[in-house]
């Protein structure tokens, strides 16, 4: 198009140089003519902005990630002279629409229009523009293009995906777990020890494993087995750009969904720990309780403010967690105080599984996992099937 410009540009130097040197009605006809086609062109595509009309819909604008979603799109010409080169660009970035691409150009008679019965299917859990984002319009000689955003966008609401696993490779067969002591109902004293946990009974301080490593250790002690598990999650948004944050946010909570959904169809009860400025909770005895609990984390809001180093530890300190034989956590970004708070529960007795959601290198922090401290890295884009 660049080119057709130029070329246009040195006829009309061209037609000017003529009339000046040699004069006459065909220097002059040549000088008209090529300064009048882009007067024509604009003239044209001024008309053409008036006269075509767009319409598109989508049957809910609430979605699932990852379900396809009837889609319906209609191009009309309400002019009377011929559109002759139409084309769409869409919002491809975390949508696309089956049957549709966005490179190709239509040309439309007056009256006549194209219809397009489709499906559009979201990649990602969010808020967020899909379907047609502008017409491309280009006149006859294709000297210019106008790009025209239409106003009347849809913006789809999309809801989590859930996806179901087979099993969860990080804890084995429930059956087979390790037994974990409680640390309230406490009966008959055993050899083993750990270190004091705010709260302990002092009268259970094993003084000669305290005077050997110059520090308060508590002797672990057997009592009724509870089977109590926990999920948390990070609800730190990382990024500005939506695409710099979105992938991540939605394979946090499908991970989230996928380990609820996959307890709760056991009949596996488990506590669900999150933060929302304040600390918040949620309790599932079986699959009866999942669809209100997935009403609540689709509602959820990552934000910049929240920190999981907050939401971990203040669950930590309530003592909550320590009744927990399965501790499960889902995050973005680990640190020190994040392992060191693992690492502790570890000591107390918990299965503390850690689940990082992201693409970097994170060989310095998967050294630290043992037994009873397991951390998987799952890439953004990596299907969860057995990577839990």
């Amino acid at each position: 198009m660049k080119m057709r410009r130029w070329i246009l540009l040195d006829l009309w130097v061209l037609s000017v140089a003529a009339i000046s040197c040699y004069g006459g009605a065909v220097s002059y006809g040549f000088f008209w003519g090529i300064t009048f086609i882009p007067i024509v062109s604009a003239i044209y595509l001024i008309f053409v902005y008036f006269n075509l009309r767009i319409l598109q819909q989508i049957e809910s604008r609430d979605m699932i990630c990852g379900q396809p979603m009837p889609y319906f799109f209609v191009l009309q010409n309400d002019g009377f002279c011929v559109f002759a080169s139409i084309s769409v660009n869409l919002f491809s970035s975390f949508s696309s629409v089956e049957d549709l691409p966005g490179d190709t150009e239509y040309e439309l008679l007056p009256g006549d229009k194209y219809s397009f019965k489709t499906r559009l299917t979201c990649k990602y859990r969010g808020e967020y523009e899909v379907g047609v984002k502008e017409i491309i319009m280009t006149d006859f000689f294709r000297i210019f293009k106008i790009r025209y955003r239409i106003p009347g966008t849809i913006k789809a609401l999309v809801l989590p995906r859930i996806t179901r696993v087979s099993a969860l490779n990080s804890i084995g067969s429930l059956a087979a777990l390790p037994q974990r002591e409680s640390l309230r109902e406490r009966t008959t004293p055993d050899i083993v020890v750990r270190d004091y946990i705010s709260g302990d009974s002092l009268k259970q301080i094993h003084w000669k494993a305290t005077a050997r490593e110059q520090k308060l250790k508590i002797r672990n002690l057997t009592g009724e087995e509870k089977q109590g598990i926990s999920l948390l999650w990070e609800t730190t948004r990382h990024g500005r750009a939506p695409k710099d944050y979105l992938p991540m946010e939605d394979k946090i909570l499908e991970t989230v969904l996928a380990i609820s959904i996959f307890l709760a169809e056991k009949s596996i009860p488990f506590t669900a720990y999150f933060s929302q400025k304040t600390l918040l909770s949620a309790h599932l005895e079986d699959i009866g309780d999942f669809d209100s609990f997935y009403r609540q984390v689709s509602e959820i809001r990552f934000d910049q403010e929240e920190d999981f180093r907050n939401t971990l530890s203040e669950v930590t300190e309530t003592g909550i967690l320590f009744d927990s034989k399965i501790i499960f956590c889902v995050l973005h970004q680990m640190n020190a105080d994040i392992l060191t708070l693992a690492e502790r529960l570890e000591r107390a007795g918990c299965l503390v599984i850690l689940y990082l959601i992201t693409d970097e290198n994170t060989k310095d922090y998967l050294k630290h996992g043992n037994e009873r401290l397991k951390i998987t890295a799952i890439p953004v884009d990596a299907a969860l099937e057995g990577r839990l």
